[in-house]
């Protein structure tokens, strides 16, 4: 949703660097870095095993082609990650636009999964805690919506340091003070205009 030339124009603006996926929801743009003559490139690989699921990742990364329409694009890469788990093997293959014309392989690799692992971790609480399958908002832009506040909700209770979102529910649902509290903070820390805090220069943005 986040792969977008106008949204690397922001990030840019802003200091930072981005790290974009392409997958096939992006047909054209999928389909001109599959072409690219990937069985050239030189590839590193990392395996991690967890409660009996087993992961491949392989990385091969090039130079950003002038028509990837992105600003700022200085490489590419072709992420596969290759998952064995209760004996079925699934295979996935992303490519990645970078802004960061120094980064490795090794480290566009690091900086996805932990995208991914963070991405897993909201899903996981927002059905779980939140039960957002069980929602009844089910029309329009309404479930969007809904889903982007649940997720606001979790950042800004992470970020005064809850670790259990159930508990801090709670927390705050017993007081209306400490959630008012909360989004004062939270607006105060916003970059920019909008708040008193700068983003640093080096920060990296994963999307």
């Amino acid at each position: 949703m986040h792969t977008q030339s106008d949204t690397a124009g922001v990030i840019l603006g802003r200091g930072a660097d981005y790290v974009m996926t392409v997958k096939a929801n992006m047909p054209t743009l999928h389909r001109q870095l599959k072409k690219l003559p990937w069985a050239a490139v030189p590839a590193i690989s990392d395996v991690s095993t967890d409660h009996g699921r087993r992961a491949r990742r392989t990385i091969k990364a090039v130079l950003a082609p002038a028509w990837t329409g992105f600003d700022g694009a200085a490489q590419v890469a072709q992420l596969r990650r290759t998952v064995t788990a209760k004996g079925k093997k699934t295979v996935e293959v992303v490519y990645l636009i970078t802004s960061d014309r120094d980064a490795g392989p090794a480290a566009l690799a690091s900086w996805v999964r932990s995208h991914w692992e963070t991405e897993n971790r909201l899903h996981w609480v927002r059905d779980v805690t939140y039960q957002e399958d069980k929602s009844l908002v089910r029309t329009g832009n309404a479930p969007r919506v809904m889903a982007t506040l649940r997720s606001l909700a979790i950042s800004l209770l992470r970020l005064e340091g809850h670790t259990n979102i159930a508990a801090a529910n709670r927390h705050h649902a017993h007081d209306p003070v400490r959630t008012l509290h909360l989004l004062q903070t939270a607006w105060a820390t916003l970059p920019g205009p909008w708040g008193t805090r700068q983003r640093p220069a080096e920060n990296l943005i994963v999307g």
